[in-house]
């Protein structure tokens, strides 16, 4: 029997997506199962491709979530690499965020446009802040320190390594006699130039002798080590940034837009409201190729409004989080399966995606978000351990642990986090967050595999082998889902047992 012609057979069990979230009560990732498909294919078969917005390909359906324990650069650079995207928080000023998503732009790339140089007269001291600001070296020396000049040397790691006084002008220290490209040569061709003279920068250069662009012999590497990953039309790895609803956010977008952000999280604990309409419309008035997500919301009507004011993606919940008091403080939110299944129901009407944010901790509440709509998932607590992951570890009774906190905290609040709140900075905060520490999972290079693993053994239980398949056989009533009571919630985990040793979420 053909796996399409058992899911056209008269014996459905269960429940349609739409007869499950009709009913009047909100329900959570555990409150339902999917009840098992047809396995004609391995999971290898299966494909995590999604989107992200209306134009943003991912080639995984994961995004770690703008929080200032979990997204900076090294973040942001490791989701994209695996193929996923972070999303840089905004606990910092203009120019720190700026600078964090400029890390994640210029970590690998094609031909670099717009590559750092500097002058003759410049020290090994303005190289070593290159290096520490920006993460790398080998730096191209034009005659007037600008890309529009002739170039005149390189400078690399082994050019000062050994240079004890950091003070020296780099004319003293630069290779003159530098292997070039001309302009208008393929990446191939300066890829083969690079493995042919073993060097590791190549400066692509016009005419007249003027620096045009840059190719990088990591970028060899990186492309063969990670071939899923997300990248822009000038190869660039991806990365997005979140902004808040106040008037000085604007002057934040345009800084980001300049650094080469792909994409721009609107953040707000409740995204429905005229602030947020506001900064839609002046974003796509204003940054017209500028991809930008709304949010958050849990409704049918919230979704309407900011996809009506241009929200090219949703981000939909409020009150999951592991970190997050906003149901129990303000008695406002949404069961986040319902929240999502709903939202991304009515966002599919007008062909956008929708991300499921919060109340996430294991791989099956991934797999449950996507089969009842959304295309990607956003996840703080599950990224918050890693190596990637902004601070320092500790150790709490043998337990290596980070710090891992909501926003909405007193303590993220003091630093900034309340911009995502309508408190009009009012001297008393009253927290819909708390501050805590999660242990450690190791690098995100090693984790998310082992949730894409699962994600696809998951998908092929269900009989599914893409995103968009799961989403169609949704739509068409094709997958089935069943409620299950608390007493199947028990039962469907570690029972009964004297004794047990807990799977561990860290990935080696």
């Amino acid at each position: 029997m053909s796996n399409q012609s058992y899911r056209d057979s008269q014996f459905l069990d269960g429940l349609s997506g739409e007869e499950l979230f009709s009913m009047q009560i909100g329900l959570t990732y555990r409150d339902f199962l999917v009840l098992p498909g047809f396995i004609d294919f391995n999971p290898s078969d299966v494909e995590l491709e999604t989107r992200l917005t209306k134009k943003i390909k991912l080639k995984r359906p994961f995004v770690s979530s703008p929080m200032d324990t979990v997204t900076e650069s090294s973040m942001a650079i490791a989701q994209a690499l695996m193929g996923g995207i972070g999303i840089i928080h905004y606990n910092n000023s203009v120019e720190e965020q700026v600078a964090e998503v400029s890390k994640v732009k210029r970590f690998e790339n094609g031909f670099i446009s717009d590559p750092v140089v500097l002058g003759p007269k410049n020290t090994i001291h303005d190289l070593d802040k290159i290096k520490e600001t920006l993460g790398f070296t080998g730096i191209p020396i034009t005659a007037d320190g600008t890309r529009n000049s002739k170039l005149v040397g390189i400078v690399t790691n082994r050019d000062i390594d050994f240079e004890r006084d950091r003070s020296i002008p780099v004319e003293k220290v630069m290779t003159t006699d530098v292997i070039t490209g001309k302009a208008g040569i393929t990446l191939k061709e300066a890829n083969d130039i690079i493995k042919k003279e073993k060097i590791g920068k190549l400066p692509i250069i016009d005419k007249d002798g003027k620096l045009v662009s840059l190719v990088s012999r990591s970028d060899l590497k990186k492309n063969k080590e990670f071939p899923d990953s997300s990248k822009d039309e000038n190869k660039r790895l991806r990365c997005g940034a979140a902004v808040s609803t106040l008037p000085e956010s604007r002057d934040r977008v345009a800084a980001l837009y300049e650094a080469g952000v792909d994409v721009i999280i609107i953040d707000s604990a409740q995204g429905n409201s005229i602030y947020q309409i506001e900064m839609l419309q002046f974003i796509k008035s204003n940054f017209k190729n500028l991809e930008v997500i709304g949010g958050n919301v849990v409704t049918r009507g919230q979704a309407e409004n900011l996809i009506g004011a241009g929200a090219d993606g949703l981000r939909i919940g409020m009150g999951p989080g592991s970190i997050c008091i906003t149901q129990d403080t303000m008695a406002v939110g949404r069961a986040q399966a319902t929240a999502v299944y709903q939202t991304a129901a009515h966002a599919a009407k007008h062909d956008v995606p929708v991300i499921a944010d919060g109340g996430i901790s294991n791989i099956g509440d991934i797999a449950n978000a996507l089969a009842i709509g959304a295309s990607a998932c956003m996840m703080g607590f599950m990224f918050a351990g890693t190596s990637e992951a902004p601070g320092e570890y500790f150790y709490e009774n043998g337990i290596r642990l980070k710090k891992y906190r909501g926003m909405a905290s007193i303590e993220a609040m003091k630093a900034g986090g309340d911009k995502r709140y309508f408190n009009e900075g009012q001297k008393v905060k009253v927290a819909q967050g708390v501050s805590g520490s999660v242990v450690d999972r190791g690098s995100i290079l090693n984790f998310i595999p082992y949730l894409s693993l699962g994600l696809r053994l998951s998908f092929q239980d269900m009989g599914f082998r893409s995103v968009q398949d799961l989403h169609k056989g949704l739509r068409e009533g094709k997958l089935r889902f069943e409620r299950r009571s608390e007493s199947a919630q028990a039962q469907g985990s570690v029972h009964s047992l004297y004794s047990y040793s807990a799977p561990s979420l860290r990935a080696e």
